[in-house]
């Protein structure tokens, strides 16, 4: 970092955020830790879905997942049916740099804040619409959640050809709502770029969709890449049921071999160096060809060593390698802990918790201080009474 540290790179940036859920809260969780000022608006009486996703630790609609999504924000409970709370977000979005909402577009027209409307009242407005499906396809109307978009991409069709059992599964992650949110996130900042050179503000579309399906298919879309295809759709290499985690003598490991010479360290370092002498394994196309009886052999050795002497071995070998953790064990990692992911803090009704550090580190940017996250309409008074004040 520079001896006089400049402001947090979004300093100044408004953002009125009319998201709920994973995909929308992501991108606005972002641009907050990056230093703009976040007004979250809620509904009243209940506010986010997230906040009701699981059990909190002291108050009702305060869940760990809204703990991760939901820092750094203020919130305003506003019923955008009624005149009065449709007022206010005009006011906000008047002073507002961002937009971030992810109402379907219909809805948003009938409450007043689709693009024209909003740009009606602040021409440079960057207005980012997170949206299920593309806004010209035929799906355009319908609702997305991260399930029906890994059914709609094809995910849920590729854990069944690692293991065998046909049944199409979902990635236990929210997968498609947090790739989908980084993409909004860079949209936006890059819109705000493109005002900064130009003056010109802009509706930014961000699909879920269509964002999951790009992310996805980089890899997956495989053979059929080509014009006629050149072999079967998928990644061979992550769909293959031998690249798995390798049993220890007390727990399991992930090392990985990504060159020729690599696979020769391994087997080294498994103490079975004659094993690729075989004329099978001579050659980079024929090792590649030979993988999952590589995998295989692999899994037979790695069960003659404890977690800790592979590792050893490994990371003496220079190869890619880290024992098998659970969440717990992640949280107690000395890495994670010694470069700060995992701050302890307080929270003001909730008590203790952890929260994750933004991961990307600024050399020219301080430390933001965050704010914890809110309570529902925990701010709607003070934010009531700014704009009285500007009014007056």
């Amino acid at each position: 970092m520079s001896d006089t540290a400049a402001p947090a790179m979004l300093k100044g940036i408004k953002v009125v955020d009319l998201t709920t859920v994973v995909f929308g809260p992501y991108c606005t969780q972002i641009l907050a830790d990056l230093g703009a000022e976040v007004i979250k608006v809620e509904t009243p009486g209940s506010g986010d879905v997230l906040r009701w996703a699981a059990k909190s630790a002291q108050t009702p609609g305060m869940s760990p997942a809204f703990f991760g999504f939901n820092h750094g924000k203020r919130s305003i409970a506003l019923d955008l049916k009624q005149p009065d709370d449709s007022a206010v977000i005009r006011q906000l979005l008047a002073e507002a740099d961002v937009f971030v909402a992810n109402v379907r577009g219909k809805p948003l027209k009938r409450l007043g804040l689709d693009y024209d409307a909003v740009r009606a009242i602040r021409p440079d407005i960057i207005y980012v619409h997170c949206v299920g499906f593309g806004q010209d396809g035929p799906y355009a109307d319908l609702q997305a959640y991260d399930d029906v978009i890994q059914a709609a991409a094809g995910v849920t069709s590729l854990l069944p050809e690692v293991d065998g059992n046909s049944a199409p599964r979902f990635f236990p992650s929210l997968i498609a709502d947090k790739v989908s949110g980084l993409h909004a996130a860079y949209a936006a900042i890059a819109a705000l770029f493109h005002r900064e050179r130009t003056g010109e503000g802009q509706k930014v579309e961000v699909p879920m969709y269509e964002a999951f399906t790009s992310f996805m298919l980089s890899e997956h879309l495989g053979g059929l890449t080509f014009d006629p295809p050149v072999g079967p759709p998928g990644y061979r290499r992550q769909l293959d049921p031998d690249r798995q985690p390798f049993p220890t003598a007390d727990g399991h490991i992930v090392m990985v071999a990504y060159t020729y010479d690599a696979w020769d360290r391994i087997f080294a370092l498994l103490e079975a160096p004659d094993f690729l002498q075989d004329p099978r394994f001579e050659g980079p196309q024929a090792r590649a060809a030979a993988m999952p009886e590589m995998y295989r052999r692999m899994a037979e050795l790695t069960r003659q060593f404890t977690t800790e002497d592979l590792i050893a071995r490994c990371h003496a070998a220079q190869i890619p390698a880290q024992p098998v953790k659970d969440i717990p064990g992640v949280l107690a990692d000395p890495h994670l802990n010694a470069v700060g992911m995992f701050q302890q803090r307080e929270h003001p009704s909730e008590g203790r918790y952890h929260e994750m550090v933004q991961p990307v580190r600024f050399g020219a940017m301080p430390p933001v201080e965050r704010r914890a996250p809110p309570l529902l309409d925990q701010d709607g008074p003070a934010i009531r009474a700014e704009l009285a004040r500007k009014d007056n």
